[in-house]
């Protein structure tokens, strides 16, 4: 044996995330005391005073000789005279803090890292986590959030049945917050302090600030709940929040307004579920009936409760008439379309029965959604960009003579064509027809663009010219535009694009 000694780097340590709970002691999890207990290091986060709540919490639970790391945040306001600015400092600090901690998992010692609430939940635990993770084994042990310890103060329900929770940072703009407590069943509002008052001017312009709850330090001995509007914003910590729980079970909340019997004729845009407008899915939720084509009302998912009713494409009349009585009757009714329903779609149909004396008294609304001719334009680039038309190719409604005379003047006009409906099982020989009359009309190098299924998951675009379009491509589920003699296409490393000059040549 050699004189000199083998050495081996001991195993990693691991670092714990662990969970408090929402500030008592008593609140945290058997497997987080233990972990606290056992581990050779516990860190915990604290403002500049040196203060940990964190720290607090667990010290029932730390014993004598561990290594207390405590990882002091540079700012607590986003005042920093760091280059980089309150994020630059903040960076930094975390990269520091995250080298503090490696140095002892590298040494084999077991790292705790407390976090009030939960570890993964708003908490400072995620940022080392990020940090770490790649290089040695964690664990994470999860902790009752202060939501849980808000609702737990106020003892109402926060959600049932279908409601949805929603947890805003308060550090939101005023705008933001107030479109999500218009429109959340239930919400809760985290990391107050100095933004309490636009939390508060955001819960009075949306309306719920009578049904909301201000909790102070929920679980502690400290802890103070009171509605939001009787709140001093001068007394507000930052470890408080404001609860709003959702209508079904909050006292603050009066009875819900019964269901207005109406029709909403609503488009679900072309395709792509994100292109669902929030007021359109608004509408479909509080819908008592959906009505429309078949396989539109397959894209919806009904909630429990709601009547559906389908039928095939061609009975747009006899669809809205339906419609129109079952609101008649006190039904909330929602018609659905595809795309925007005020382009070739059902908005036009129920007007025009609505129209009719009988159903003078059922109150009609529209609520637009992205059409097609917009989504093929976007995925494309701008061929938008300047004046267009919109034409639909199917004659069922009005005859081909002036379908093709609408063409030729919209071609003569120099502007970009935007053409619906160009086909289906029983109209083969328009597209076709299209073809002859551009042929006829412009030149061979005229940019076309097809555009199938755009959002779906069937996409299709071809980019190409009115000399090799091929209309044998086409059907029903595609939309043609064609340009103008400006429109161009621009190839280019970044994505090619499609786009018609803002500025007509003559000005």
């Amino acid at each position: 044996m050699s004189s000199a000694q083998s050495t081996s780097s001991p195993s990693p340590g691991t670092l714990w995330g662990v969970g408090l709970g929402p500030g008592d002691s008593e609140l945290m999890t058997v497997k987080a005391a233990r972990v606290i207990g056992s581990a050779e290091v516990v860190a915990y986060h604290c403002a500049r005073h040196g203060r940990s709540i964190a720290r607090g919490v667990a010290e029932p639970y730390l014993r004598p000789g561990q290594i207390e790391e405590r990882l002091m945040y540079p700012v607590t306001t986003e005042a920093a005279d760091h280059p980089g600015g309150y994020r630059g400092a903040l960076d930094d600090f975390y990269t520091d803090s995250a080298e503090l901690l490696a140095s002892h998992l590298r040494a084999g010692r077991d790292v705790a890292l407390l976090a009030e609430g939960d570890p993964l939940f708003f908490s400072s635990y995620m940022h080392m986590h990020k940090r770490l993770a790649a290089e040695f084994p964690t664990e994470i042990i999860p902790g009752v959030t202060s939501v849980s310890a808000a609702s737990a103060a106020i003892e109402v329900p926060l959600v049932e049945a279908e409601e949805t929770l929603t947890v805003v940072p308060g550090t939101l703009p005023v705008p933001r917050m107030r479109e999500l407590f218009a429109h959340a069943d239930a919400f809760a509002v985290i990391k107050l302090g100095r933004t309490f008052t636009g939390v508060r001017e955001a819960l009075r312009a949306a309306g719920r600030l009578d049904e909301a709850w201000y909790v102070e330090r929920a679980s502690t001995t400290a802890q103070k709940v009171a509605p939001v509007a009787e709140v001093d914003p001068a007394q507000v910590p930052y470890f408080s929040m404001v609860v709003v729980p959702g209508r079904m079970n909050n006292p603050r909340a009066g009875a819900p307004d019964p269901p207005r019997a109406e029709v909403v004729v609503v488009g679900l845009g072309p395709g792509a579920d994100d292109w669902t407008t929030p007021q359109v899915e608004r509408e479909l939720a509080t819908a008592t009936d959906l009505v429309g084509y078949k396989t539109y009302l397959a894209r919806v998912s009904p909630r429990p409760g709601q009547r559906i009713h389908a039928s095939d494409n061609r009975v747009e009349a006899e669809r809205a008439e339906f419609a129109l009585d079952l609101a008649a009757r006190g039904a909330r009714v929602v018609v659905v379309s595809s795309g925007d329903p005020g382009v070739f779609a059902m908005a036009s149909a129920v007007s025009e029965v609505a129209a009719e004396p009988r159903w003078a008294d059922v109150p009609v609304r529209v609520v637009p959604g992205m059409t097609a001719a917009n989504a093929v334009a976007a995925a494309v680039g701008a061929p938008l960009g300047h004046d267009f038309a919109v034409i639909s190719l199917s004659d069922r409604l009005k005859p081909w003579e002036v379908i093709a005379d609408r063409i030729r003047r919209a071609v003569t006009a120099d502007l970009v064509i935007a053409i619906y409906n160009p086909g289906s099982r029983s109209r083969t020989w328009q597209v076709s027809a299209l073809k002859d009359i551009l042929t006829e009309s412009v030149s061979a190098d005229r940019v076309l663009v097809l555009g199938r299924d755009v959002g779906g998951d069937e996409q299709s675009l071809t980019v190409t010219t009115v000399g090799d379009f091929d209309p044998a491509v086409v059907d029903m589920r595609t939309l043609i535009i064609i340009g103008s003699s400006a429109t161009r296409v621009v190839r280019r490393g970044g994505g090619d694009l499609v786009y018609t000059p803002r500025s007509h040549p003559g000005h």
